[in-house]
């Protein structure tokens, strides 16, 4: 009994090392992609061995940022996966839109990682669960009338899924601050939605939502 006792204060030391490891990690390595092992321990506070107990490498601690984020893209999406009765694709899509931008803004630093450590195919793992849930607002807002339909579903959901990379590299650069209320109402006008109309939605939505705009916090 004494000895359960005593590993259990153990084990939450090694969780919570774990948990600031990788919360030390989306911050540094959003400021310097090329931030050291070394560097990371220094900033999270622990040893480097404490640090290389969880994670043996550079890989192992990109993986475990990968995995965090797919968990927390698909309960991201699961979450919301229930759309509100009647609700149109343009609302739809902004609300998604709100829903995942503070998670690809918390990921942002793997963009700058992804190619380059994590590899494309990874990658497209972590975002499958938000791929498919915009390509289905998408080709419903086409059914629909709400969105252009010269491009199929799942092309123009990848073509938008680029502009939202494009913006959050901008957010890494420092080139643009954004709560949702500006991507919201690129992605709509994107899609298709006039400017006045989508700029109205994406209002409409955030006051549902309990979003501010940036420039009004």
């Amino acid at each position: 009994m004494t000895k359960s006792v005593a590993r259990e204060p153990l084990r939450r030391n090694s969780r919570s090392n774990r948990a600031r490891i990788l919360a030390t990690a989306r911050e540094e390595l959003g400021r310097n992609p090329d931030v050291t092992l070394e560097e990371l321990a220094r900033a999270a506070g622990v040893v480097r061995r404490t640090l290389f107990g969880h994670f043996p490498g550079r890989a192992a601690l990109l993986e475990a940022l990968a995995e965090e984020a797919a968990e927390t893209l698909r309960n991201t999406v699961e979450s919301g996966s229930e759309p509100e009765p009647e609700e149109s694709a343009e609302r739809a899509l902004a609300r998604f839109v709100f829903r995942m931008w503070p998670v690809g803004d918390r990921y942002r630093m793997l963009l700058a990682l992804a190619r380059r450590d994590l590899g494309s195919e990874r990658v497209a793992e972590v975002l499958a669960p938000a791929r498919e849930a915009a390509t289905g607002i998408l080709e419903r807002g086409q059914r629909d009338g709400v969105f252009h339909s010269h491009l199929p579903p799942a092309v123009q959901s990848a073509g938008l899924e680029a502009m939202h990379v494009a913006l959050l590299e901008s957010v890494n650069t420092g080139a643009l601050e954004d709560d949702g209320h500006r991507i919201a109402t690129a992605t709509l006008i994107a899609a298709g939605v006039a400017e006045t109309r989508a700029s109205a939605v994406v209002e409409e939505v955030a006051s549902e939502m309990g979003a501010t705009p940036a420039d009004e916090v």
